[in-house]
């Protein structure tokens, strides 16, 4: 399953990430998964406040290509 995973920076800019993982993982993993690809960038620093992201799921398509 697809997450989206979105934090605030410094620069007042939202980064929004894609995290793969099952459909029971917790927020809270999801929001670390994506807080460190963000720490690994270049970009300015994220907030680390849990509170201040935004977590949603891709809808699953049944389409194959």
């Amino acid at each position: 399953m697809c997450w989206m995973v979105a934090l605030l920076a410094e620069d007042g800019l939202q980064y929004v990430y894609r995290v793969y993982a099952p459909g029971d993982a917790l927020y809270g993993d999801l929001f670390w998964a994506a807080f460190h690809c963000h720490d690994e960038s270049s970009r300015p620093r994220a907030s680390d406040l849990f509170d201040s992201a935004q977590i949603w799921a891709l809808p699953v398509s049944d389409a194959r290509i």
